[in-house]
């Protein structure tokens, strides 16, 4: 096992203003997470493959609403971490083209805690 902060992670950041139900809420961070991977493999094989032999850590927090969600996306990226924005497709609980969850990572945990560590884990 390696020190704390080298480790790889991915933290999915969800919206409690959205009030999904739990299998909505799942189906949405699956969304993320799979998006993440295969950014994750295109442009940072390296990466997902210490990611995935660490384990694959995931981490699920929540924000308070979309332009909160969406600021966390922004710093994600201006950051150069693996990072996707997932949008509803409106077939079950919410309107199309609603943003959900955010996927930030794989990636060095110290770089994704700068941006997350201060976010409430869902509960």
């Amino acid at each position: 096992m390696s020190k704390t902060g080298y480790e790889t992670t991915m933290v999915l950041v969800t919206r409690n203003d959205l009030n999904l139900s739990s299998g909505k809420l799942a189906a949405q961070c699956s969304h993320a997470t799979a998006e993440c991977i295969l950014k994750a493999k295109r442009q940072s094989p390296q990466i997902l493959d210490k990611y995935l032999k660490a384990g694959a850590r995931k981490i699920v927090c929540t924000t308070t609403n979309v332009d909160a969600l969406k600021r966390i996306y922004g710093e994600a990226k201006d950051a150069g971490l693996i990072c996707y924005m997932v949008r509803d497709a409106g077939h079950t609980e919410i309107p199309a083209g609603t943003v959900t969850v955010v996927g930030i990572g794989p990636g060095m945990r110290t770089s994704i805690d700068k941006i997350t560590s201060s976010l409430p884990l869902v509960k």
